[in-house]
């Protein structure tokens, strides 16, 4: 079984040498955050989570926000989620609390709608972030 994964792994990665890594060719990754992950200082009167992507994203209505629990997913604030115009960055509407830590997945296992231009989807990425007392 180990040597049947090691031939796996190397054809993959020979297979990968064959067409260069671009932006274009590769899936889509976060790039930054609003909060950042790591803040244990987030101001909790802040009403957006933003997380913008690598390249252009499926706007229409194409997003994963995922949670592990109740207790540590942020409570749905006013508005809609939406894209921003650049079409990369995408707004979840929040209410936060003080002194507590919150943990959302952007994409997660099979839901991963968040999706590029050519419908691929976008790496999946944890924000784990915590608000001032």
């Amino acid at each position: 079984m180990k040597i049947l994964i090691v031939v796996l792994l190397a054809a993959t990665a020979l297979a990968a040498e064959d067409k260069p890594a671009t932006v274009q060719s590769m899936p889509p990754s976060v790039v930054k955050t609003v909060p950042q992950s790591g803040d244990m200082a987030v101001d909790p009167a802040l009403k957006e989570i933003s997380v913008t992507f690598s390249k252009e994203m499926l706007t229409d209505k194409m997003w994963a926000i995922c949670q592990i629990s109740k207790e540590t997913f942020p409570e749905k604030g006013n508005g809609q989620i939406h894209y921003l115009p650049d079409k990369r960055t995408c707004v979840f509407p929040v209410k936060l609390q003080p002194g507590k830590t919150y943990v959302l997945w952007f994409n997660r296992a099979q839901f991963n709608s968040f999706r590029d231009t050519n419908n691929t989807p976008a790496v999946p990425y944890l924000l784990v972030f915590q608000t001032k007392k």
